[in-house]
């Protein structure tokens, strides 16, 4: 479970990270609902077309097999101005990504 908020930390820094114009974009939508011990949803979208958005659920609550199952998904636009999209999900199989341009 370390395993997939550290590689969620990764990407919301390397999204955060400002160069050239995108040092200027706002943040035109935020969004978190932490629904208690069950899960969670977040949510946000900046200015400059990044957008990002998780829902995260607890299974097994009090067994020995507790565990969560994360889906989400974050789009941006890169240097060479193609958007990306990548949707992945984290949880006992370990984090799964999804998109156009990751290899199969």
């Amino acid at each position: 479970m370390k395993v997939i908020f550290v590689v969620a930390a990764l990407v919301a820094v390397a999204l955060a990270a400002p160069q050239g114009a995108d040092k200027d974009a706002t943040i035109v939508r935020n969004d978190l609902e932490n629904i208690g011990v069950d899960g969670y949803n977040w949510g946000y979208e900046t200015s400059n077309g990044i957008k990002a958005e998780e829902q995260g659920t607890l299974n097994n609550a009090g067994s020995e097999n507790e565990s969560i199952s994360v889906r989400g998904s974050f789009t941006y636009t890169g240097a060479d101005g193609v958007t990306y999209t990548v949707n992945y999900v984290a949880d006992e199989n370990g984090f799964q990504p999804e998109g156009a341009h990751i290899p199969k």
